[in-house]
């Protein structure tokens, strides 16, 4: 049994590379779509973010991801393996495709088929799952809302200086927005790979309780920082260039907004999609300007993949659960 739990949590640390990967995006497309730094200064920037996030916000959110989604009590570790399988499967297809959809819905999912494959519906926690959906609908609205609000502030205050002052102004701010947001990403998504390796030490007997051991804050921390530094180019283009052409006060809104947000959220111990999160403020911030500087075909496409993202990752933990249980 050790040696398979050895092998689900290296797959976790994969799920949580390739998380990185996707979700860099969220914390460097507006830096980079307002041409403030050059992708690699924001990614390193980011990666560097994303690392200590864990450290400063706790673990709140890794307790609800061992807790929260199936009983602890029943999960096996090839249930989890299934799980991720099918996560990392819909998380990598989506990227390859462009698709800047919420990894940590992706996790969830997975793990979600898993618990059904495996033992049923009546062992999935719905305390934890209500959590999970009220983020999913928080935290686009509110998203969009912050965005607004603060680019609307923005405005309202420097509307009169010279656009060139402003937007060098904000240029300068967004380094440290960016940074922001990153923190808080590393302080929600980073945890959800930490619940995850507990949930599998749990489930093979190594632990007796639920408890965040430091060395899996460290390695779960630096999966998600490596995989922010390599990137996913493609969705960096498709929410810095595609959703809406920003400011540098747009950007910087949008930043600063989403990660309030995802710092709440984080406290509360609510897994929220940082993609969801960005996505609003960013749509928000365009929109602050007019209504038609958002590009609302691009939005909708987003949006819809976010819908499917659950059962479309439960449907593959499903799948990837069966064909293990036919081996083991």
């Amino acid at each position: 049994m050790l040696e398979i739990a050895i092998a689900a949590i290296i797959i976790a640390l994969i799920f949580d590379f390739v998380n990185g990967f996707n979700d860099s995006a969220n914390s460097v497309a507006t830096v980079i779509g307002t041409r403030v730094l050059r992708p690699i200064h924001a990614v390193t920037l980011s990666a560097a973010a994303n690392f200590a996030g864990p450290f400063i916000f706790g673990v709140a959110v890794a307790t609800t991801i061992a807790k929260g989604i199936v009983s602890p009590d029943e999960i096996t570790v090839y249930m989890i393996i299934g799980g991720l399988a099918g996560a990392i499967t819909w998380s990598s297809l989506c990227t390859y495709f462009g698709l800047p959809i919420s990894n940590s819905h992706s996790l969830i999912g997975g793990i979600m088929g898993a618990g059904i494959a495996g033992l049923g519906f009546e062992q999935l926690v719905l305390g934890g799952l209500t959590k999970v959906f009220a983020g999913i609908i928080i935290a686009p609205i509110g998203g969009m809302i912050f965005g607004i609000a603060l680019a609307g502030v923005i405005i309202w205050i420097f509307a009169r200086r010279r656009p060139a002052i402003v937007n060098r102004t904000f240029g300068r701010l967004q380094i440290i927005s960016s940074a922001w947001f990153a923190l808080t990403h590393g302080a929600n998504d980073g945890q959800k790979t930490m619940g995850i390796i507990v949930l599998i030490l749990f489930s093979a007997d190594l632990i007796s309780e639920i408890h965040m051991p430091l060395w899996v804050i460290f390695a779960a921390a630096g999966a998600m920082g490596l995989g922010t530094f390599f990137g996913g180019y493609k969705v960096i283009k498709t929410l810095g260039v595609k959703v809406t052409r920003l400011k540098p006060y747009q950007g910087f809104a949008a930043e600063t907004g989403g990660g309030l947000m995802l710092a709440v959220f984080a406290i509360l111990g609510i897994p929220a999609s940082t993609t969801h999160a960005i996505t609003g403020t960013i749509m928000g911030a365009g929109a602050a300007r007019r209504k038609r500087a958002v590009r609302w075909k691009v939005s909708r496409q987003i949006i819809f993949s976010w819908v499917i993202t659950i059962p479309g990752a439960a449907g593959l933990g499903i799948a990837f659960t069966y064909i293990i249980h036919l081996f083991v």
